[in-house]
This record gives structure tokens, sequence and C-alpha cells, in this order.
């Protein structure tokens, strides 16, 4: 049997060096022409992160930073668009996207289910108003940030040093007829997850026992239909199973699920995937792209997140206050739950399915305090890339994790 004391220390002194530099920044601030990819190998895996990542951006698809400034009532007060810049209170800016290397920021516009019970068209306006949002941070910091309409400027906003604003959105619930489709692709959307946590038109939710459609519905049928046909990915992130089999026996594009992880390591969570639709899902081309929350990473991580929870509220912590940020870093570092187990899914969709298969869906902003501290916002992504390379991950791999598996999926569905 293992010493446990022995494995703690070793444990604890992994992360100190960690924590100690928050994010592993690549070597230089890129601008200007991307310079030739060259191999890493023989590198240290911290270095080999670094030296990466100035020629391969990251694409993350899905980050709550919209919804989060509008739940805050943040948005549309005046120098709103500051906090794109720098917002320590939450997980993304500016200033950490470039310190980490992310350069493909999938924007949520997140509809909470609760819009599904108001008048026709709320949900509409709620998407509408987020969708404004994030062409207001674009239009306001241009040398910075750019909504990206097609793949193809991933990369050549990369080359300028600019961070990609693409959009998807989370709730197919404003989605009211077919012509809506056409409709938010024309104003920027480049995937809809069909729904959230609660049954809507379009789909059965994961999180919804009701099973209203058994599925889709005939109406969300077509709905994956005009998808296909106007350039909107189709995302299965959230849906039940049997939806997400309906999804892949109507759909003629590959579909991605933006984020979710694997239902080996949390057996019964529904809202995570099986083997058998992650190889489905990446037979028909499709990308699952990994989150970073303890609610996904395994049952023992969930349980762990609402013990310290539960800690949190008997010592009457302000979830909010950054007195809670600090207590749940301790108790999650206690745990022993870290990037090392985002890497063990990644490693799980790579083995069944094939390294072309596998991507990055943080969830940032969207899950609170329920994130490993060496995994804590944007700037982190090193973290997670030099992981790989330990575990005999080639540059062309990580490329493929970082940034080329989605790319190949969107371009396929433009």
């Amino acid at each position: 049997m293992i010493n446990l004391t022995i494995l703690s220390l070793l444990f604890l002194t992994a992360f100190t060096r960690c924590s100690s530099t928050p994010a592993l920044a690549p070597e230089s601030t890129h601008s200007g022409a991307v310079p030739p990819i060259s191999d890493t190998a023989g590198l240290d895996p911290e270095k080999r992160a670094r030296r990466l990542l100035q020629t391969t951006p990251i694409i993350d698809t899905h980050i709550d930073f919209p919804y989060r400034l509008a739940e805050r009532g943040v948005w549309p007060k005046a120098g709103f668009e500051a906090l794109a810049l720098r917002h320590p209170e939450g997980h993304f800016d500016y200033e950490r996207a470039r310190k980490g290397g992310l350069s493909g920021a999938f924007m949520s516009i997140y509809i909470p289910a609760a819009y599904q019970q108001k008048p026709p068209g709320s949900a509409r306006a709620l998407a509408d108003s987020l969708i404004d949002l994030v062409h207001a941070v674009a239009r306001a910091y241009p040398d910075k940030f750019a909504v990206a309409h097609r793949a193809d400027d991933i990369e050549r906003n990369f080359q300028k040093g600019i961070v990609s604003l693409p959009m998807g959105m989370e709730n197919g619930a404003p989605i009211e007829t077919l012509a809506d489709v056409a409709y938010f692709h024309q104003r920027g959307i480049r995937y809809v997850t069909l729904a959230h946590s609660r049954d809507n038109r379009i789909s059965d939710s994961s999180y919804d026992t009701s099973r209203t459609h058994g599925g889709l519905s005939d109406f969300g049928r077509d709905v994956v239909r005009e998808m296909n046909r106007v350039g909107i990915m189709v995302d299965v992130s959230h849906l039940s199973d049997q939806a997400v089999w309906d999804v892949l026996a109507v759909s003629t594009r590959p579909v991605i699920a933006t984020h979710s992880a694997c239902r080996h390591f949390t057996p019964g969570f529904e809202r995570n995937l099986p083997d058998t639709l992650i190889r489905a899902i990446a037979q028909k081309g499709g990308v699952i792209q990994v989150p970073f929350s303890h609610h996904f990473l395994s049952t023992e991580s969930r349980r762990a997140f609402r013990a310290a929870e539960a800690r949190m509220k008997d010592q009457k912590i302000n979830k909010e206050s950054p007195k809670a940020r600090r207590f749940m870093e301790k108790q999650l570092l206690h745990a022993g739950f870290g990037v090392r187990h985002v890497a063990d899914h990644i490693d799980h969709i790579r083995r069944i399915a094939g390294i072309d298969h596998v991507g990055l869906g943080s969830d940032f902003d969207g899950v609170g305090l329920a994130i490993p501290p060496d995994l804590a916002d944007v700037s982190m992504y090193p973290n997670l890339i030099a992981e790989l390379f330990r575990r005999g991950y080639t540059d062309e791999e990580v490329r493929k994790v970082c940034y080329l598996n989605v790319l190949r999926v969107w371009k396929a569905n433009e």
C-alpha cells in the first residue's frame, strides 16, 4: 500500500510550484506573423508548452463571460467594456487570455431555462442583448478583440495578436420558428446547444426526467436540418442520451459537445457522455470538448466540492467574496483534484475515439468556484498543455486538442 502522507506531500509540492506561477505564459507576447512551427521535443514540459503556444492558438468552446456580466447588472452600464480587459472577479479577460494563449474564446450566449416559461420573444430578446454585449466589446477594443464569423478568422486574428470572440448559444429556446435559425446565424451565432437544464420545444435535457419528446421533437429535427443548411454547428452538450442519438441520425454535418466530459468517471451522471456516444460522435467526424469543472471530473471530485461548499456555508463565507475563492482553493488542493484529472478525460477520449475528436471547453465563468486551483482561469491553459506533454503527447496531437479539431468541424459546417 502506498503511503498517503507521502502522496499528499508530493502533490502539494507539485501544486506549490504551479500555483506560485499560476500560468505558464508563452515565452513572448505574440503579434505579427506566426513564427514557423517547430518541434518542441527535448524541452521540459513547461518550456515545451510555452514554446508551442507561440505558434498555436487555443480555442475554448464555452466561456460564460457575457451572461456573467449581465447577471451582475454590469451590462449595459457605461464603461462595462473595461471588464473585458481586466476582470479579476471572473475567469476571463484579455490580459489573462493573452497570458494563457487563448485566441478563440467562444462567448456563450446563455439562456436560462426559466425563459422558456416567459412570454414569446423573451428568450430571443435576452439572446440579442448578450450578442450586443459581445459586439460592443469588440467595437470598444478593435486592437484586442474581434467577433469571429468564420473558422479562418481564428488563425488570421491570432497572427495579429487579437483574441477572437466567436459566439455559441447555450439553449435553443430563442429559436421559436425555423426562420430564427438563419436570423441568429446572421447575428454571429456559430453553434447552438439545443437544450439546457429543462426540456424545451427542440429537445429533451439530460437534467430533466420528464422526457417530453423521447429525444428530439419533430421541430427539433427540422431545427437540426436548418442548422446544417445555414452553417451553425449542433452542440449536443446538456442533451439526454436519446436526443444525442437522434441528432446523430438527423445531422449531415459533424457535431460538437462544447463542454461535456466522460461518464466513465461519473457513473450515473447523464450530463457527461457515455463511451458509446463518444465513439458515435467521433465516427461522424465530431469533437468532444472537455470541461474543467469539478462538476464533471469524477464522482469523488463532485462529492469533495459539495463538502467544501457545506463547510464554507457553515463558516458563513460569502461565495462571491475573494475569501471564498481562497477558501475553496485550499479545500480542493487538500482534496487533491487538479489539472491531471482534466487530462484523464482527454486521455480517455483519445484512447476510445482517437486524438482527432477531443478539444477544450472549460465552462469558465459558468461554474463559480468549482474549478481546479491549477486551472482557475484563462491564464492557466499552459498547465494543461504541460501535463499532456508529460503523458507523451506529441506537438501535433496537442495542436489538435488546442484548436485543429474544432476548427475542422467548424469548417465542415460552413
